[in-house]
């Protein structure tokens, strides 16, 4: 598949969870906040979603959630049957 079709249908990094806690609001299954979900919704070009991708990692690194979040979202894409944007980063 032609990279930029990966990015263009990379599904959102929510994994259903979709409860926010914490002081900067982050929900506890994929660390976006309210924000961050709604930015997402808005990215359209690959740089600017490859970016986001690679933030949202490093703050699921940093909070130690990244494994779960990992393997959830991997499944999540294979359902929707589009490559997994992960493999890019």
């Amino acid at each position: 598949m032609f990279v930029a079709k990966r990015w263009a249908k990379a599904p959102s990094p929510c994994i259903g969870v979709c409860k926010f806690r914490g002081e900067d609001g982050s929900c506890i299954g994929c660390s976006m906040t309210r924000r961050d979900k709604k930015r997402f919704k808005r990215l359209e070009k690959k740089p600017k979603k490859k970016a986001f991708f690679r933030e949202l990692v490093a703050r699921l690194v940093e909070r130690g959630r990244l494994s779960r979040w990992e393997r959830v979202y991997r499944r999540k894409c294979d359902r929707k049957a589009v490559p997994c944007p992960l493999d890019r980063i």
